[in-house]
């Protein structure tokens, strides 16, 4: 009996029944065969060695990013071989792919050492040059945990199988390799010896099932790539990765801190960092002013029945900080958002559609409490201060607001130096809304619309939604190839709803406004995180804390070094004069390591002549004998904000 197989470009062909994947693939030329990690069908993944049934065939390659989690989630598996049996009575608990890796949780009764992931490494390399077979088994529940009466974990995935890592239903599909088994879905490479390129990282403890009152494991790292030039280049953005990050910039350029005394995930700002700060966050508040928003404020703290009506209580109180109880009556919680606040603000007064849309601004600090697991510097912080602002319009109006709305954000980003965007559409979780299904689709749609309208190259979130609306992620990519989500773009029906806010129309009715909700920055300290790994310390001049950094060659030059600096502040530049008694090589040394953009030397010959050495930080040699009126021409031009 014959197979009916359609291509991805709508050509069809037939083979018998029982022909892979790979025999599919064969047909079609030997290269992308060789590239083959599996198959799909219809969209369902497939190995390589299974039987294709009818339906649209795909071949998913190792080059891209399904056949990559293939790769990685095989690596996975050949990681749990070589500890199980380096290690008597190891305990092995799930292992899946994950971005540029994968990892493995074990209990071998102690933390893993270095030397362990040398050794471990060591009998991954042995597995893989043996080439053995992934062999897929299909068994029932009750044998399955016969296989694995030993391994406490994976009983319990098995026990818990309709919501576990492994296939649903009553059938548990397993995974052989040489006498090695595990639970999988699959698919997996055909064989270990397509494991061309891998490498451990580190290790880390991890609670069992995420949950801090299980026992935790121990949970090693690792990355697999199609080959060893996509190692090598991965590793190498890891190093650059370590350089930039920001938690230890920060203190090494005297920007922040996290003392313990404050608990984890708060930040304190040092002059300079707070300098920067404020540059970010006016050039914020100028340029709303400009797009027509208007700047409020509100308290840090509210009454609990604002979050009930709000709908926090229901759905967040887990991310939200424990209630201050002042008496039996009276509840009050530090607020983890700002947007009911602009709707009571809203609310104060009647409103006109002659006032819509009306655009609230607020650079609003609220408090999460994030699990310590989960904190990562500025990155993930427990108080933080949003760039937040709510929109209330009519909804002939939505359309053209998302429009301009998504300009103004690319514009924003672009101009703190991002240049690649991607965006997601994170829609409605089944399991976590409220409001009008119909209003859902009408929201969801009306986003569609302004992403295709902008060009932005988008994906769907499915079921990613925040409780209250249908929502758009903007990501950009970093200085080196790094994707981080910044903007986020909320249409929402439910919150007017819950709050009971309207206008008055044109005909003298009364309407219900339609909220959106917008983070630029997404908040202020993480997009300081993002922007000082981008740059690496080294800010664009006009966010630099200290501009020019002037370095007296002797004692003696110190009063035409205070002239020179008079002349740059007055350009309206920051400017700082090293009176210290070290040698000039030193001083400059010092200047570049705290990445100040400009250096100027002054000696004798320039006191004489009123010229400096200038050396910016980018550049490798020095500049000598230029007249102050020019590098105060030149550095003013390089300090210009970009609007």
């Amino acid at each position: 009996m014959a197979i009916e197989i359609e291509f991805p470009d709508g050509s069809k062909a037939t083979f018998p029944e029982g022909t892979t994947g790979l025999q599919v693939a064969e047909s079609i030329g030997p290269r992308l065969a060789a590239a083959a990690v599996a198959a799909k069908i219809d969209g369902r993944l497939l190995d390589l060695t299974r039987p294709v049934t009818s339906g649209v065939f795909e071949v998913v390659t190792e080059a891209t990013e399904e056949g990559r989690s293939v790769l990685r989630h095989s690596a996975a598996h050949v990681l749990a071989q070589a500890v199980l049996s380096l290690y008597e009575g190891a305990k092995f608990a799930i292992g899946p792919a994950i971005e540029n890796g994968f990892y493995y949780d074990f209990d071998i009764g102690r933390p893993f050492t270095p030397e362990d992931l040398e050794r471990i490494e060591e009998k991954m390399a042995e597995i893989v040059a043996a080439d053995q077979p992934f062999v897929r088994e299909e068994v029932d529940k009750s044998t399955a945990l016969e296989i694995f009466a030993d391994q406490p974990y994976k009983t319990e995935i098995i026990e818990s199988v309709d919501e576990s890592e492994v296939s649903g239903g009553d059938v548990v599909s397993l995974y052989r390799n040489n006498g090695f088994v595990d639970l999988c879905r699959g698919p997996h490479i055909p064989s270990t010896g397509r494991l061309k390129a891998f490498k451990l990282l580190r290790t880390a403890g991890a609670y069992w099932r995420g949950d801090e009152h299980r026992p935790q494991l121990q949970r090693i790292y690792g990355t697999a790539w199609e080959s060893k030039k996509a190692l090598e280049e991965y590793l190498h953005r890891l190093e650059e990765a370590e350089r930039r990050d920001h938690r230890k910039l920060g203190p090494a350029l005297d920007l922040f801190s996290f003392p313990s005394e404050l608990g984890s995930g708060l930040a304190v700002w040092h002059p300079k960092g707070g300098l920067v700060r404020t540059l970010i966050e006016n050039y914020s508040r100028e340029t709303h002013a400009d797009h027509g928003y208007q700047l409020v404020a509100t308290p840090h703290v509210a009454k609990a029945n604002l979050w009930e009506t709000s709908g926090h209580l229901d759905f967040y109180a887990d991310g939200m900080y424990p209630a201050m109880e002042l008496d039996e009556h009276d509840r009050y919680y530090v607020k983890p958002m700002n947007c009911p606040f602009h709707v009571l603000i809203f609310r104060s007064s009647s409103r006109s559609y002659r006032e819509l849309p009306l655009r609230l601004f607020e650079l609003g600090t609220v408090y999460r409490y994030e699990r310590s697991g989960v904190l990562h510097g500025l990155l993930r912080a427990r108080g933080f201060t949003q760039d937040d602002s709510h929109i209330f319009c009519t909804r002939s109006q939505i359309g053209t607001e998302l429009q301009s709305l998504l300009d103004f954000v690319l514009m924003v980003l672009r101009d703190f130096g991002f240049t690649e965007f991607e965006a997601d559409l994170s829609t409605k979780n089944p399991d976590k809304w409220m409001g009008d299904p119909e209003l859902w689709d009408e929201a969801t749609d009306a986003l569609r619309a302004a992403l295709e309208a902008a060009g932005l190259d988008y994906t769907v979130a499915e079921g990613e939604a925040a409780f209250y609306g249908p929502k758009i992620d903007i990501h950009i990519k970093d200085a080196i190839g790094r994707r981080w989500q910044l903007s986020t773009i909320q249409l929402d029906f439910s919150l007017p709803e819950r709050f009971d806010i309207e206008y008055t129309t044109s005909e003298n009715t009364r309407a219900r406004p339609v909220m959106i909700h917008r983070a630029l920055f997404g908040s202020v300290e993480r997009f300081f995180g993002i922007l000082l790994e981008h740059y690496a310390g080294a800010f664009p001049m006009w966010l630099a804390p200290v501009q020019v950094e002037i370095v007296p060659v002797a004692d003696r030059h110190l009063g035409y070094a205070g002239d020179v600096a008079d002349r740059l502040q007055a350009a309206g530049l920051r400017v700082q004069i090293d009176e210290t008694s070290e040698t000039v090589g030193e001083k400059i040394r010092r200047a570049l390591t705290a990445k100040t953009p400009a250096v100027l030397v002054v000696g004798d010959r320039d006191q004489e002549a009123k010229t400096v050495g200038l050396r910016l930080y980018e550049a490798e040699r020095e500049e000598r004998g230029v007249p102050v009126g020019d590098v105060v021409d030149r550095l003013t031009r390089l300090a210009q904000p970009p609007r």
